[in-house]
């Protein structure tokens, strides 16, 4: 049985990989993905030895988890450093490996 959820994708400077955690682990996500990405925005091109790849978090999480981790990033991180994050309507098996008791 599928069931409707979110996906919360979040790119980010290798530096805010601790916070980020914290954030989505705080805000009641019971797991999270996230993988080294190079890519270029707004900001340039940010993949220099010195400040390593980005970080893309993926974090599978209901409606009101998603909009909570979205709000705190946006609120904390959103001015000064390139982080970027969108959600996705999802659907998935084993719904309920996605929300905490």
């Amino acid at each position: 049985m599928k069931v409707a959820l979110k996906k919360l994708s979040i790119i980010t400077e290798r530096l805010l990989r601790e916070e980020i955690i914290e954030l989505i682990r705080r805000k009641g996500a019971t797991g999270f993905t996230f993988a080294k990405v190079e890519g270029q925005g707004s900001r340039g091109v940010r993949a220099s030895e010195w400040e390593g790849r980005n970080l893309k978090f993926e974090v599978i999480v209901s409606t009101e988890t998603a909009d909570a981790i979205l709000t705190e990033i946006a609120d904390r991180y959103f001015e000064n450093y390139a982080v970027i994050a969108w959600i996705t309507s999802v659907e998935v098996l084993r719904g309920h490996k996605f929300v905490a008791p």
